[in-house]
């Protein structure tokens, strides 16, 4: 083991799973050193966006206990806690609250053990008379002028859900600050390559990426960084998507 991966891996697991180093020794070698000196040098990636783009990850994946044990690293990284809550608020709207309330309750369990004061302060910027409105720009924004007109489009028995899909997921999530666009679209990424089966979204997400700023070199690079937390198979299909989303 390097010293530099032997250093991450001791922060990360020194709390929770320290007993890894004595009862898996050779799993605790390699993998430390690919997932924490091999991987992170092989690109540009500043730390900060690499451990959102893994937490997000985690999230997607379902790894609430790496995911917890990960939090005091990530704010050593300079995450603060408005980044990962938001993150968690957003995920709502792609994996639903069954899946992201325990990462909700891992979070403010371990920001509460780290001292953290909670609530956090708000971000919201919109009201519940502006939000259909607000996301729908946002879709605009982010995905192009074919998105006007949105919340009232498709079949009258489905028209609904297109309401909420700008109300709720860009407007109640997206409109917050706390998170810039390109992170957000980012992490949105991250939830859906991480989970699996939702590909025709993670071409439509890979295509709003490229169009506000993160390209493909970029969208190369948070999958690359995510291998070790969600594995190949999902990350090669991911790859794929942003392929045809260049394609697009």
């Amino acid at each position: 083991m390097t010293e530099k991966s032997k250093e991450y891996f001791s922060g990360l697991f020194s709390e929770n799973d320290g007993s890894l180093f004595g009862t898996d020794p050779e799993f605790t070698d390699f993998f430390s050193r690919f997932a924490f000196d091999e991987v992170p040098n092989q690109d540009d990636l500043d730390t900060h966006t690499r451990t959102l783009a893994i937490l997000a990850a985690l999230i997607g994946c379902q790894g609430v206990e790496l995911f917890r044990d990960m939090l005091p690293e990530a704010i050593d990284y300079k995450v603060t806690p408005v980044e990962v809550k938001e993150m968690i608020y957003q995920a709502t709207a792609y994996l639903g609250i069954g899946r992201v309330y325990p990462f909700l309750r891992a979070a403010n369990k371990e920001f509460t053990d780290l001292g953290v004061k909670l609530p956090l302060p708000g971000q919201a910027t919109i009201t519940a008379n502006d939000r259909v409105e607000a996301g729908e720009q946002l879709q605009v924004d982010i995905f192009g002028e074919q998105m006007k007109g949105f919340a009232e489009s498709g079949p009258e028995e489905s028209r609904h859900i297109n309401k909420w899909l700008s109300g709720n997921c860009f407007g109640d999530y997206y409109t917050r600050t706390g998170l810039d666009q390109r992170e957000r679209e980012m992490i949105t990424f991250c939830f859906l390559a991480a989970q699996g089966g939702c590909e025709p979204q993670l071409i439509s997400h890979a295509a709003a990426n490229m169009r506000i700023g993160n390209d493909k070199a970029f969208l190369i690079k948070v999958i690359s960084q995510c291998i070790p937390y969600i594995g190949y198979p999902r990350s090669l299909n991911a790859l794929r998507c942003v392929s045809e989303a260049e394609k697009e």
